[in-house]
């Protein structure tokens, strides 16, 4: 079998622009995968990427031979070896989409290959479900519609500012003055006062703020029972993460902006989070977060994966998640269909499948998800074919 074609769509899905690459064998088999770039920028770049990558080296190649295929994209490429994300978001879609090649041809699920599932559903918990709020109290009774919904679990930017349009963004400076560090302290107050037992709380601080400043708030966190504090820092200054966790009781996490087993290790062997955060489509694909969280519990971590781009990822993320012993918990957005110009990519979307805050994992070929072509059509960005 070989690869002798590919297609890479950029889609523009509401605030999101998934990217997804298809890939097609001489005997008729497809593949799928998604670069998990769709949040912030850089979404052109890695359709870019993954252009580059099937023309050099994925087209007339085995999609069996996945192990091969990835160390040829990691050396071959030159510049993945302290590479960016966008180099490895590239890559993970392509090592996706052969995986779903494989899983379809053994006519079995990606989660065989493996060693098969650990949990046959998994919890999940719910983010962006407070994103038209600002003052304390209304991000706080936001929190009723996705426990109504059944969600245990929700995560939310404290340090949060709004747009021009009155949409929330990430925290864009380093110090704050008292009163808005006031806010971010009663969002996550008035927030726990509300969903009490019913829901554990996450919070993520994205990295913004100076060290100091950041132990000031995590300490006043401390007694108000949040399961995890996320990206407290940079996840690449090891330094101001070591510095963080030892300063403060509080669980850490981080992950999400990391790639590959290499950019892990530091973060792992310091044993500075207690919660590692991989994303599949920006680590390097399924094959390479299997790794990383099996590094992780081998440090004793759990692994909570980031999962913040279309349906697709969430049923490639699930193909890992169910296999891993120290897995924890999974990052949903339930509410991205409520954006305007939403684009539904795939016709049997996991996140149907979620009752009372689990996922339960079908056993369905491949990834368990087909593409909508109909929907995904109008934003095809590159067709290549074997010369």
């Amino acid at each position: 079998m070989k690869v002798i074609a590919a297609k890479v769509f950029l889609v523009e899905s509401g605030y999101v622009k998934p990217i997804i690459v298809e890939l097609t064998t001489d005997e008729g088999i497809t593949g799928i995968g998604e670069a998990a770039i769709a949040y912030g920028l850089g979404a052109t770049a890695a359709a870019g990427m993954i252009k580059d990558l099937c023309e050099r080296v994925v087209i007339g190649a085995d999609p069996f031979r996945i192990e091969e295929l990835y160390s040829k994209m990691y050396d071959n490429s030159f510049w993945a070896k302290g590479g960016g994300a966008i180099v490895f978001a590239g890559i993970s879609a392509i090592e996706t989409a052969l995986w779903d090649i494989k899983g379809k041809a053994a006519k079995l699920p990606v989660y065989e290959f493996f060693g098969g599932k650990v949990f046959d559903e998994v919890p999940v918990y719910a983010n962006g479900w407070n994103y038209h709020c600002f003052d304390a109290n209304s991000w706080a009774k936001a929190a009723e519609r996705p426990m109504k919904d059944g969600y245990k679990a929700l995560k939310c930017y404290p340090l949060a500012t709004q747009d021009e349009k009155g949409r929330l963004q990430h925290v864009q400076r380093r110090a704050h003055d008292r009163e808005f560090t006031e806010l971010a302290y009663q969002r996550v107050k008035q927030l726990l006062e509300v969903t009490g037992d019913a829901a554990e709380v996450y919070i993520d601080l994205s990295g913004g703020m100076t060290t100091a400043e950041t132990i000031r708030l995590c300490k006043r966190y401390e007694d108000l029972g949040i399961t995890w504090i996320e990206e407290p820092c940079d996840a690449f200054d090891v330094g101001a993460m070591e510095k963080i966790s030892k300063a403060t009781q509080a669980s850490m996490a981080a992950g999400e902006r990391l790639y590959t087993r290499q950019g892990f290790r530091r973060l792992i062997e310091k044993q500075v989070v207690d919660i590692v955060q991989p994303d599949v489509g920006n680590t390097g694909g399924l094959g390479e977060t299997k790794k990383i969280a099996a590094m992780a519990e081998a440090y004793n971590m759990r692994v909570a994966p980031h999962n913040c781009a279309s349906s697709l990822c969430t049923a490639a993320t699930m193909q890992v998640a169910v296999t891993l012993p120290n897995f924890m918990t999974m990052e949903i957005y339930p509410y991205f269909s409520d954006s305007p110009k939403y684009v539904q990519l795939v016709d049997n979307a996991p996140e149907a499948r979620i009752a009372d805050g689990k996922l339960a994992m079908p056993a369905d070929v491949g990834l368990g998800v087909t593409l909508n072509q109909q929907a995904i059509a109008p934003y095809l960005w590159a067709d290549i074919k074997a010369q």
